[in-house]
C-alpha cells in the first residue's frame, strides 16, 4: 500500500472534522450552517476551499470583534453631539419617533440633524457636483469607497486628490483591497507623495466577506457624500455591458456630516493604527443649516446587532400605505421577507425594482426566487430594463426614506460594513416616489403569468440560487 490508497480515507475523515468545527462555530446561524454543510457534504475538497474564501472563519471573526469593542470603548469618548434622545424626538409624530428611536438606540447612536440634502439618480450629476467640492476643500477630504477603478473616471478622482494634497489639504482615502483590486498602484504612489495617506480597510485580500462597502466622502467636515455609486466609468452608463446606470446617491451639509465622519474615522483607525477622534478641528462649527432632518446608520461586523436591516424591519413595519424599494440584489433573510409579505396582505402597497439582469453569478435567479414569494403575497415586483438598476433605497408612506450602501440582502445585513442615511422629510420622501414612478416607465411589471411561465432551467437555477442565498 502506498500513500494514495490512503488519501480518499484522509480527505472524509479531514472533511468530517470540519464539519463538526462547523457545526459549532456557526450555531448561530442555522441557514447558513446547512448551506456550507451541503456544499461540504456534496463537493468535499472544493467545499473546503470556498469556505476558506467564502465562510466565516473564527479569525476573522475575532479581528472585527476587536474592532467592535474598540469602537464601543471610543464611543464613550463622543462629544460632538449634543441633543438628549428626548430633544432630538420632538416635533416628529408617532410613526417617524418610533423609527428614530431605534436608531438612537444603536450601537453607535444614531443622532438626529438637520441639513440641506441634494438626492443624485446617476453618477453625472454626482461627480460634477462631488469634483467641484474636492477642489473647493480648504482642510481635509476624506473619502472611502469600495470601488475605486483604474479607468477614466477613477483616474481623474486620483488625480483630483493628488493636486489637493500637493496644495496642503489633508487627504486620506480608505479603501477596500477587494473591491479596489484595479487602483493603480502608480496613482496611490502619486497621492502619497505629494502628501496624501491612503490606507486598506479589511486584511483577508482574497475573501468576498467582510468588506468595507461604505461610499463615504466628507470634505471640511462641512459636506458629505454617501450612497451606491462607487468610483468607474460604469458609474458614468459606460460600460458597453450594462449601458445607462441607474443609481441613487445623497449630498449633504450640515450636522449629519459629523455622524459621517464619525464612522470614517472609527474605520480609518481600525485599518491605520492612527486615533484621530480626539481631533476637534474634523468637527467643525457647521456653516449650512437646513430643515431636513436625518440619521446615519451603520452596520457590519462590527456592530452587534444588524443595525441597518432592522431599521429597514422598523420601516416596514410602520408603513400604513405604501412600501416603495430598489434593490441591485433582492435576497432577503426569512425575517425581512415575512415583514414584506404580512403588510402587503395588511393592504400595504408593496413595490419592489431588481434589474432585469444580474452583475453576478446566481443573483437573477436569486432575486426571481424572492419575487415569486411576494406576488402570492400581493406584492407588485418590476425588472428595471432601461440599463442597471443599483440604487439602494426604501421609502414608506411618502415620509421616511433610506438612501445608502445597503442592499436587501443577507450579505449587506451581517457580512459587510455599510452606511445609510435615514431621512425624515416629507418633501424628499416624495422626490424619491416621483423617481420611482418614472423608472417604472422603464421597468416591465413581473406578473403572476409571466412568472408562472417562465422556463425549466429558470426555475432549476432559481431553485439552486434559492438553496445557496444564505452564502451569496
Amino acid at each position: 500500500m502506498n500513500f494514495l490508497s490512503f488519501l480518499p480515507t484522509g480527505i472524509l475523515i479531514l472533511n468530517i472534522i470540519f464539519i463538526v468545527l462547523l457545526i459549532f462555530f456557526e450555531r448561530k446561524d442555522p441557514t447558513a450552517t446547512w448551506a456550507w454543510l451541503l456544499i461540504l457534504t456534496l463537493i468535499p475538497v472544493l467545499g473546503f476551499i470556498l469556505y476558506l474564501f467564502f465562510g466565516l472563519t473564527p479569525k476573522k471573526r475575532r479581528v472585527y470583534q476587536r474592532k467592535q469593542q474598540a469602537d464601543e470603548l471610543k464611543n464613550n469618548r463622543l462629544k460632538y453631539f449634543k441633543r438628549t434622545a428626548e430633544e432630538q424626538k420632538a416635533g416628529f409624530d408617532h410613526l417617524e419617533q418610533s423609527i428614530m428611536r431605534l436608531g438612537i438606540q444603536s450601537d453607535l447612536p444614531a443622532e438626529i440633524g438637520y441639513n440641506q440634502l441634494k438626492i443624485y439618480k446617476n453618477g453625472e450629476e454626482k461627480f460634477k457636483d462631488l469634483f467641484q467640492d474636492f477642489k473647493k476643500a480648504e482642510k481635509f477630504i476624506h473619502a472611502n469607497y469600495f470601488i475605486i477603478n483604474n479607468d477614466q473616471l477613477g483616474n481623474e478622482f486620483m488625480r483630483i486628490l493628488t493636486k489637493k494634497a500637493a496644495e496642503g489639504v489633508e487627504v486620506r482615502l480608505l479603501y477596500d483591497k477587494m473591491g479596489c483590486r484595479n487602483l493603480s498602484r502608480y496613482a496611490i504612489v502619486n497621492l502619497e507623495d505629494a502628501g496624501g495617506e491612503v490606507v486598506s480597510f479589511a486584511p483577508f485580500v482574497l475573501d468576498i466577506n467582510y468588506r468595507n462597502h461604505r461610499k463615504n466622502v466628507i470634505i471640511d467636515g462641512q459636506v458629505g457624500y454617501l450612497g451606491g455609486i462607487n468610483i468607474g466609468d460604469e458609474y458614468l452608463g459606460r460600460s458597453k455591458r450594462f449601458g445607462d446606470w441607474r443609481d441613487t446617491h445623497l449630498k449633504i451639509k450640515g450636522e449629519s456630516v459629523d455622524s459621517q465622519q464619525y464612522r470614517f474615522l472609527l474605520d480609518w483607525n481600525f485599518a491605520s493604527g492612527d486615533d484621530l477622534l480626539a481631533e476637534e478641528k474634523y468637527f467643525p462649527e457647521k456653516k449650512y443649516k437646513g430643515d431636513s432632518a436625518l440619521q446615519i446608520v451603520s452596520s457590519g461586523p462590527d456592530s452587534r446587532e444588524e443595525e441597518i436591516k432592522a431599521m429597514f424591519l422598523k420601516m416596514i413595519y410602520e408603513a400604513e400605505e405604501t412600501i416603495y424599494i430598489q434593490t441591485p440584489y433582492f435576497i432577503p433573510d426569512q425575517s425581512m421577507l415575512e415583514a414584506l409579505m404580512l403588510a402587503s396582505r395588511a393592504g400595504v402597497e408593496v413595490k419592489i425594482m431588481v434589474p432585469d439582469r444580474g452583475d453576478h453569478p446566481f443573483v437573477y435567479a436569486a432575486n426571481n426566487s424572492f419575487v415569486g414569494q411576494l406576488l402570492e403575497a400581493g406584492a407588485r415586483c418590476y425588472h428595471y430594463t432601461k440599463g442597471f438598476l443599483h440604487s439602494k433605497t426604501i421609502c414608506i408612506d411618502g415620509r421616511v426614506l433610506s438612501i445608502g450602501t445597503t442592499n436587501m440582502d443577507v450579505r449587506s445585513f451581517k457580512l459587510n460594513f455599510e452606511i445609510n442615511a435615514f431621512i425624515y422629510d416629507r418633501e424628499r420622501a416624495e422626490y424619491h416616489d416621483q423617481l420611482f414612478e418614472e423608472d417604472l416607465k422603464y421597468s416591465q411589471e413581473i406578473t403572476k403569468e409571466l412568472y408562472e411561465n417562465r422556463g425549466w432551467t429558470m426555475k432549476l437555477r432559481e431553485s439552486v440560487s434559492r438553496l445557496l442565498s444564505p452564502i451569496l
